[in-house]
C-alpha cells in the first residue's frame, strides 16, 4: 500500500478534486469531473483500514463504530485541506476525500456577478445558496464570507460540518464552529449562537425543520443569515422550504419568508469543453417586491418570469446562463442539456440559432 501522504500528494499535484479509496480497485482520483484510476495496485480491506486509522481522529473512529459512517476535515500540511467521509460498505471500509483549496477565490474566479456584493452588506435577511452535492456551494459561500470579512466590522459565526475553508480575522471577528466538535447540531449551534452577539451567521446546511425555522427567525430578528439546500432553481428552493412545514404552518412561513428572504443563488458545476477545469452556471434571484408578493400568495410558479426580466437587477435564469456558456464554447451541448431545467426549450433555442446562420 502506497503511503497516505503520497496519495494526497498525487491528488494535489494532479489538480484532482476527490480521492476515492474502495476495496477491489486502485486509488481513484476525480479530475475535472471524471474518475481516473491511478497506476497502483488494487486496494485490500487492510489498505482502506490503514488509511482510516492514519487520518481519522479518535472521536470520529468512535462515531464510525457506532454510526457506521463519519465525516471530518483535516489539513495536509500547508498544501491543502480535505473533507473526508469514511463509511462501511459490503463489510469493508470506503474512504472519499475532497480537496478544499487553501486559497479563497474571488468573485471573478468563480464567475459570480459582482452585483451580489451589494446584497452582502445588508444588515439582515436570509441568503440561500443551493445546488446538488459537489456544485461548489461551499466555495461560493467562502468567497462571500471573505468579502464581508474584508469589508465590514461585524461578528461572523459559521456552523459547518466539517469546517472546510479557514477564515482569518480581518475587519470582522469570525467564529467558526464545527458540528460534533464545537456544538452538537446546526439547530443547537444556531440557537446558542444568537447569544454570542452575531451580525452574520452561516448555516452550513439546513438539514431539518428545526434548523430551517431557526434560520428564518434569525434573519427576521436582525441578522444576515446564509444557508444551503440541495435544491436547483429559486422557485423550487422556496417550495422546498415551505413544504418542510405542516400545512397549518405554511401560510405563516410564507409570510416570514416573503419578508426575510434576500436572494437565492442556485448553481451547478460542469467540466469545461476544453478539459481545462470546471465552470459554474448560476441562477440568481433577488427578492424584489414582486417576488415577495408571489411568495405570500403561493404563486412561486411565476418567479421564473421575474428572473427572466430582472437582468438589470443582477438576476439570471440557470438555463440562460447555461446557454451563454454553451454559445461561448465553455461547455458542451451534452452538459448544457444535462443540467438544464427546461432542456426542450434550450434545444429549440439552439436549433433556431443554427437555422439563422444558414
Amino acid at each position: 500500500m502506497i503511503p497516505v501522504n503520497k496519495l494526497l500528494d498525487a491528488v494535489v499535484d494532479l489538480d484532482g478534486s476527490d480521492l476515492h479509496l474502495a476495496v477491489g480497485r486502485p486509488p481513484t482520483i476525480r479530475h475535472h469531473g471524471k474518475l481516473r484510476s491511478l497506476d497502483l495496485p488494487v486496494l485490500t480491506p487492510d489498505d482502506t483500514h490503514a488509511v482510516m486509522k492514519a487520518i481519522t481522529p479518535d472521536r470520529c473512529q468512535v462515531e464510525l463504530n457506532e454510526q457506521r459512517t463519519t465525516d471530518f476535515g483535516f489539513a495536509f500540511g500547508d498544501k491543502a485541506r480535505f473533507r473526508v467521509s469514511v463509511f462501511h460498505q459490503k463489510g469493508d471500509l470506503g474512504v472519499v476525500l475532497r480537496v478544499i483549496p487553501n486559497e479563497i477565490l474571488e468573485f471573478e474566479d468563480i464567475g459570480l456577478r459582482p452585483s451580489i456584493k451589494n446584497l452582502l452588506l445588508k444588515p439582515r435577511g436570509l441568503f440561500l445558496v443551493t445546488g446538488p452535492t459537489g456544485s461548489g456551494k461551499t466555495t461560493t459561500l467562502a468567497t462571500m464570507i471573505d468579502f464581508i470579512n474584508r469589508e465590514s466590522q461585524v461578528h461572523i459565526i459559521t456552523l459547518e460540518d466539517p469546517i472546510e475553508y479557514y477564515h482569518e480575522h480581518k475587519k470582522a471577528i469570525i467564529t467558526q464552529r464545527e458540528i460534533g466538535v464545537d456544538c452538537p447540531s446546526f439547530s443547537e449551534g444556531l440557537r446558542r449562537g444568537l447569544r454570542e452577539d452575531p451580525d452574520v451567521i452561516l448555516v452550513g446546511e439546513m438539514r431539518d425543520l428545526d434548523t430551517i425555522a431557526a434560520a428564518i427567525r434569525a434573519a427576521e430578528t436582525g441578522h444576515l443569515v446564509f444557508a444551503t439546500l440541495h435544491t436547483t432553481g429559486a422557485a423550487k428552493t422556496i417550495d422546498r422550504i415551505i413544504g418542510a412545514f405542516s400545512p397549518d404552518e405554511q401560510e405563516q412561513i410564507r409570510m416570514q419568508l416573503s419578508t426575510s428572504l434576500l436572494a437565492v443563488i442556485s448553481q451547478v458545476l460542469m467540466p469545461r469543453s476544453d478539459d481545462k477545469g470546471r465552470v459554474a452556471a448560476f441562477e440568481i434571484m433577488v427578492c424584489r417586491p414582486s417576488v415577495r408578493n408571489m411568495i405570500r400568495k403561493n404563486e412561486t410558479f411565476k418567479i421564473d418570469s421575474v428572473i427572466e426580466t430582472g437582468e438589470q437587477m443582477g438576476m439570471i435564469k440557470l438555463d440562460n446562463h447555461l446557454f451563454q456558456l454553451y454559445m461561448n464554447g465553455d461547455i458542451s451541448f451534452a452538459e448544457m442539456m444535462k443540467n438544464a431545467q427546461h432542456p426542450t426549450e434550450l434545444e429549440k433555442k439552439v436549433k433556431m440559432i443554427a437555422g439563422s446562420k444558414k
